[in-house]
């Protein structure tokens, strides 16, 4: 281990972006946990494909992909907040949309 200055331009917790030293661009820092999360969604996108239940595994997918693309809408709008270039050059979307799902409370 040793211990290095970073630029940290976002410390939002579980969304911190910050550039590590002798990096032309900004990275995203996932913490353990929330990595987890990730890899546990990608597991559960593929034990309903092996079930064969591709309505689960697209609902899956799509659970996945919204914790990735909300990692990424956060640091692209991160970097244009402080005026950097987007490594990826132009500003993705999510193609296709993610899904939109209703509010399933009701008011009584």
């Amino acid at each position: 281990m040793y211990k290095a200055d970073v630029e940290i331009y976002a410390d939002t917790s579980n969304y911190a972006v910050m550039r590590h030293p002798g990096r032309e661009n900004p990275g995203s820092l996932i913490q353990g946990d929330s990595l987890s999360i990730l890899c546990h969604a990608a597991d559960a996108v593929r034990r309903e494909l092996d079930r064969g239940d591709l309505e689960e595994a697209l609902g899956e997918l799509e659970y996945l992909r919204e914790l990735l693309w909300g990692r990424l809408e956060h640091y692209q709008a991160v970097l244009e907040a402080h005026d950097l270039a987007l490594p990826m050059g132009d500003r993705l979307e999510p193609d296709p949309p993610l899904e939109e799902y209703e509010d399933d409370e009701t008011d009584l």
